[in-house]
């Protein structure tokens, strides 16, 4: 079952859901679905939560902010997650993901 997650502004901060593909060539921002879900290839392979860490990672100098900012509140265990950005709102976040899309 799929879940589906929209952009939205949080009272802290704003949160984005992604999809992951691990195991890619190199980490890398590949698309927005129509949903607002934003694809993203890391290079971490899936298990002992590499994944995460690097997502985190990834997304954090992509939306130019300390990791410490970049959480993933939901969906650890999936392809599908929900990541919280905190003291940044959804457009700001929004156009720094599209400006690294490949």
């Amino acid at each position: 079952m799929s879940r589906k997650y929209v952009l939205h502004d949080g009272q802290r901060g704003s949160a984005l859901a992604v999809r992951v593909t691990p195991r890619a060539s190199r980490n890398q921002i590949v698309g927005v679905l129509n949903d607002g879900t934003i694809k993203v290839h890391l290079a971490a392979q899936p298990s002992d939560g590499e994944a995460n860490v690097e997502l985190v990672e990834f997304l954090a100098e992509v939306l130019g902010v300390p990791k410490s900012r970049v959480e993933i509140v939901a969906g650890t265990g999936s392809r599908d997650k929900l990541v919280s950005i905190l003291d940044m709102d959804v457009e700001t976040a929004h156009q720094r993901v599209l400006a690294h899309l490949d």
